[in-house]
């Protein structure tokens, strides 16, 4: 009990403002989940937040200390569900989380915004030989149609689906985004120097829409090799404070 005290206090003292515990053998969160975040608290969600693949909680946790949102949690995973109660209750937020399979995760009632950060190396691409890290990582665990077909089922007309994806994937995402009737409002393409291919793709589509789409300037995440001005900014406004443990 000392030690957790000790943790939660270090955080306080440093300025960090989300304490999150982590599976040290598991997939990590790193900058996607910050640049996720920052993308989604700009629509300034509301109503009911379905987090898919949550994993140890960190965006819909982020979403839920900022906003006034019912936030429920999904994830394949059982440790992750244990992490995300976990860190709810240290951080003394409310949500519900739920071990469950996305496709067949069920709900009486329709949700106002699906938000996701889900599995997305696709196959080709060197695995990990670590069987937990593959369920986080690996779309292999959960298609890219199932993830859209599904969260169309779930979504209300209107309701917005907000989630980050491998940017070279972009021209299936948006044809499946049509074929299950999203319209893409706003994307977003996430750049690791300025110099580079974008390696991320931020994705806000919404139900029956007629909107039309805008492009937003795109996220650099390094200049040289200082972290660029806006990310310094995000990193600032998520405030995080990750402790690894075993849950395993």
């Amino acid at each position: 009990m000392q030690n957790y005290i000790n943790m939660v206090l270090k955080s306080k003292q440093k300025g960090f403002s989300l304490l999150l515990y982590q599976e040290e053998s598991g997939f990590l969160f790193n900058s996607d989940a910050h640049f996720l975040y920052d993308f989604i608290s700009k629509t300034k969600p509301k109503g009911r937040v379905l987090d898919v693949g949550c994993g140890c909680g960190v965006v819909g946790l982020l979403l839920k200390r900022d906003f006034s949102i019912d936030l429920t949690g999904i994830d394949l995973q059982d440790h992750n569900i244990l992490l995300s109660k976990i860190n709810a209750r240290v951080n003394s937020l409310e949500a519900k989380f739920v071990n469950i399979d996305f496709r067949e995760f069920e709900d009486e009632k329709k949700f106002d915004f699906i938000i996701s950060n889900p599995p997305y190396y696709h196959e080709g691409v060197s695995k990990s030989q670590n069987s937990i890290i593959q369920k986080s990582r690996y779309n292999s665990f959960l298609e890219l149609e199932e993830f859209i077909k599904k969260s169309n089922s779930l979504i209300k007309p209107k309701g917005e689906l907000i989630f980050c994806y491998d940017a070279k994937q972009i021209q299936s995402i948006l044809a499946l985004l049509s074929k299950y009737k999203f319209r893409v409002n706003k994307i977003r393409f996430v750049y690791g120097k300025m110099q580079k291919d974008a390696n991320l793709v931020l994705i806000e589509a919404k139900k029956s829409s007629n909107s039309l789409c805008k492009i937003e300037a795109p996220l650099i995440h390094f200049v040289d090799e200082d972290l660029s001005a806006e990310a310094k900014n995000i990193y600032q406004k998520t405030r995080t404070y990750s402790i690894k443990c075993k849950t395993l």
